[in-house]
């Protein structure tokens, strides 16, 4: 196991040397091409996005208010339960809501949306479907939902864009003329006519999860609206010419206000109304259910279980008030942000700038960005999205720390150029350096003057630093730095590289103390000593040794002085 270790750590010294900082410029090279081929083919971080996205929802402390205006009339169990008595199990005869029609608009609400497809006659009960009928006729602010079905059903379709009222050419004159849409499209005649209709369609991300909504579809050239653009549009909202808008929530399901459909209809046929007779008055009525026996129920950012009826509530909402959420979108944006963010993490590593100080900039920059990020979605409609830009610099830094931490490690242990396994010994050549000031340099001036000494060297060394502050023995060596370089025994070439190396830093020592902010009357002393290193005893022992080998001979020059 030590004879492994000895191999594996030689081999990581020699790669490390060979390598050096360059290291880091292969490593960003490689996460650049990583993160184009992911813009482009995989999409991991759009997936992060969306993961961030619904976090920083899901935790805002600034949440937009449900706008009053909008009142959810729920078909819920409860109203269920309650009808089932007199109409039986759901779907009610047509005339339930040709009558509940015709009490809501005597309030005079601004707009009444249903979110029921009426897709099929009652043909049990054709003068309920009549009733029905003449009651929407009678109104010009109801609304009703379509279903686009898959694209693969359109050839097998006879309906042609142009038969819906409502659809028109996305550029004029571009358009198909000869499509086909596949459609299912309410039964009631007065609903067609209107014009008053719309997709009701929620298209999840692949995850399943709802954040957008579809505000029109661009089929063959026709624009197919969505229920809460006709809304928006029939009520003068400023609707903005996007085909999808992300949504923002107003936080959990129920946050809007609900009324059961029960209790509205029981108060609507009572002789004596307990119920405000304005109750809808200037409001946006949206006729929906939340019962989960009648499956409109989502995942979104917000909660696992969203009422359908809901999202519609909440995307109208964002249409009336035009404060849908913004991001930065598409591969351009993600790129730049995550290239900028990796080669700026290796400019820092391949300048070598104090590792305490890179860890602490490098983290308290992301943890920044992401509270810069959490901080606008909460003030702002914006969502600034630096989730996968983030992921890729803390993945690069990681990366690159654990190399450094290795290449410190392993030039340590196996700083000997030149040295192959059984083939010799190794020499040292040691360079102790007493800085004498009144005070003893505090951390700060000691890792800036270990940084210095590492970049005034042009060999492979270590460098380690002795405080004078220390308690005990250690204190009486002073403010010390020991330089040390570990070369093959048998080739002079590299002991002469070496001593070169180190009389280079001896002739620079007064200038690196001035620069890092010593005075000029700071003394230093140093002394070089070499020796050899046995490669079948404890190198632990002959460390020691020759460290004190060498310190001897310093003082003992500082005597003869």
């Amino acid at each position: 196991m030590t004879r492994l270790k000895l191999i594996i750590g030689q081999w990581l010294a020699q790669t490390t040397r060979k390598l050096r900082n360059n290291f880091y410029i292969y490593l960003a090279v490689l996460l650049t091409m990583f993160v184009l081929i992911d813009a482009g083919i995989f999409h991991v971080g759009e997936n992060m996005r969306q993961k961030a996205f619904d976090f920083m929802v899901r935790s805002r402390l600034i949440v937009p208010k449900p706008d009053k205006e909008i009142v959810i009339v729920d078909i819920n169990e409860a109203s269920l339960a309650a009808m089932a008595k007199d109409f039986g199990r759901y779907p009610w005869p047509r005339q339930v809501f040709g009558e509940f029609l015709e009490n809501i608009e005597a309030q005079n609400p601004k707009a009444v949306v249903f979110d029921i497809l009426f897709s099929d006659p009652d043909i049990t009960n054709p003068d309920s479907d009549a009733y029905f009928n003449n009651a929407i006729a009678a109104t010009n602010n109801t609304f009703f939902p379509f279903i686009r079905l898959p694209e693969t059903q359109d050839k097998l379709s006879a309906v042609k864009p142009l038969m819906i009222p409502g659809v028109t050419e996305t550029i004029p004159g571009q358009a198909d003329q000869s499509a086909t849409v596949a459609v299912i499209l309410p039964q009631f005649a007065a609903a067609i006519h209107s014009g008053h209709l719309g997709f009701n369609n929620i298209y999840p991300d692949k995850d399943g999860i709802v954040r957008e909504y579809g505000l029109y579809r661009d089929d063959y050239g026709w624009k197919m609206p969505s229920l809460p653009l006709k809304v928006g549009n029939m009520l003068g909202y400023s609707v903005p010419d996007t085909q999808s808008v992300l949504l923002n929530w107003r936080g959990k399901p129920f946050t809007y206000q609900y009324v059961t459909f029960s209790d509205v209809m029981l108060d609507m046929s009572s002789k004596i109304k307990k119920r405000p007779q304005n109750e809808f008055t200037g409001k946006i009525v949206i006729i929906g259910s939340t019962a989960p026996s009648l499956f409109d129920l989502k995942a979104t950012s917000t909660a696992k279980i969203f009422p359908g009826v809901e999202i519609l509530a909440t995307a109208i909402d964002n249409v009336k008030h035009g404060d849908y959420l913004h991001v930065w979108r598409g591969a351009l944006t993600y790129i730049f942000l995550s290239l900028l963010l990796i080669w700026l993490t290796t400019a820092a590593f391949y300048k070598q700038v104090d590792r305490d100080k890179l860890n602490r900039i490098f983290s308290g920059s992301q943890i920044g960005l992401l509270v810069l990020s959490y901080m606008i979605i909460n003030v702002t409609s914006t969502y600034l999205d630096l989730s996968g830009p983030i992921i890729w610099a803390v993945g690069y830094f990681s990366v690159a720390k654990v190399y450094a931490l290795a290449n410190d490690i392993a030039l340590q242990r196996w700083l000997a150029f030149g040295v192959k396994m059984n083939e010799g010994g190794s020499q040292v050549l040691i360079m102790p350096i007493i800085v004498e000031s009144k005070e003893p340099l505090g951390d700060a001036l000691l890792k800036k003057l270990k940084r210095k000494i590492e970049l005034s060297c042009k060999m492979p060394n270590t460098v380690d630093v002795l405080k004078g502050s220390q308690s005990g023995i250690w204190g009486l060596f002073g403010d010390m730095a020991v330089v040390s370089w570990t070369y093959a025994e048998k080739l002079e070439e590299y002991a002469a590289r070496a001593k070169q190396d180190a009389d280079q830093l001896a002739s620079q020592l007064t200038l690196i103390l001035i620069d890092i902010g010593l005075p000029h009357n700071t003394k230093v002393r140093y002394t070089m000593h070499k020796g050899g290193l046995a490669g079948d005893k404890p190198l632990a022992n002959q460390w020691r040794s020759l460290f004190a080998q060498s310190v001897i001979k310093l003082e003992h020059m500082g005597q003869d002085e």
